[in-house]
């Protein structure tokens, strides 16, 4: 399916009722754009479907020891970038497990490079070079769903094996056809004609921040609603880990801070040692052996000191 021109996408139609901005005031612009952002919610819930067949696919191959590749190309790339990078201080996961790669490389990060995402084969050399296999999963991010570096990545990635899924603000996108599966979420046309990193980013950002955060909880990072292997590594992290434990534990604070440092900071060890009374070693080991399901470890372990 070859690319379609600009004109026929959604993401770059002018709205005749979004004419005049340049002459409203700050508080009319306000609540346009707030109104229009109003629709981006709406609009990932009618995808809702296929946003659970991806998650699915990522969330089993991650627990097969697979990792997720985010690819995209200026903001896509950039939100693709931030997701990963969050992935490592929420769920402590290793910086391999979650990546996102932008057009252009990090430079691109802070800098816009336009061109990069026009070459198809740098998207596949990326591919080759990180390795890709058929345990991974590669999610293609691009507004348009015809960016060529991205459509580059994604048939490099299904040659390898590798599962392939995109993310697009179009239907009947060009990346569509090309990956296993698709999430085209239609945010209608932007505030300003073709800014995609209005509305098209935020659609964006909510199904990435689904996609990682379900993958996660599916993975067992989370306990209950809380982020049991929270990266302990700053002042305001460590006051959240030593309240998840006074939360689950009803323990004091002073007991939380002590069982966090004998622990080494360890908050799903940490929370075992608090319920059951065992040491931190045979709470990383009965961990262990149980895959990190901290539900089976406590049943286990409480079962033991009864």
């Amino acid at each position: 399916m070859p690319g379609r021109s600009l004109s026929e996408l959604t993401t770059e139609s002018i709205s005749s009722e979004l004419a005049g901005l340049h002459s409203r005031s700050i508080g009319e612009l306000v609540d346009v754009m707030n109104r229009e952002d109003e629709k981006v919610a709406r609009a990932v819930g009618r995808e809702v479907d296929a946003i659970e067949v991806v998650i699915t696919q990522v969330s089993q191959r991650l627990a097969n020891g697979g990792r997720l590749f985010y690819l995209g190309a200026g903001t896509s790339g950039r939100l693709g970038v931030l997701d990963a990078s969050e992935c490592v201080p929420t769920f402590s996961t290793p910086h391999e497990l979650i990546q996102g790669h932008i057009a252009g490389g990090d430079h691109a990060l802070r800098n816009s490079i336009e061109a990069a995402e026009d070459s198809i084969l740098s998207g596949a050399e990326l591919i080759v070079s990180l390795g890709v296999t058929e345990k991974d999963s590669v999610v293609g991010i691009t507004a348009s769903g015809q960016t060529p570096y991205v459509i580059g990545a994604i048939d490099a990635a299904k040659r390898l094996g590798a599962y392939t899924a995109g993310l697009t603000c179009n239907k009947r996108s060009q990346l569509g056809e090309n990956t296993h599966d698709v999430i085209e979420v239609d945010v209608g046309p932007e505030v300003v004609a073709g800014s995609t990193r209005l509305k098209a980013g935020t659609a964006t950002k909510m199904v990435l921040n689904m996609i990682s955060t379900i993958s996660m909880i599916r993975l067992g990072k989370i306990y209950q609603n809380l982020m049991i292997d929270v990266k302990v590594t700053n002042e305001k992290l460590w006051e959240r880990a030593e309240n998840i434990l006074i939360y689950l534990s009803n323990c004091s604070r002073a007991d939380a801070k002590s069982a966090l440092i004998v622990a080494n900071k360890e908050v799903r060890t940490a929370l075992i040692m608090l319920l059951t009374g065992v040491a931190a070693e045979t709470a990383r080991e009965q961990l262990a052996r149980d895959q990190l399901n901290l539900d089976r470890t406590l049943n286990t372990l409480q079962k033991v000191g009864k």
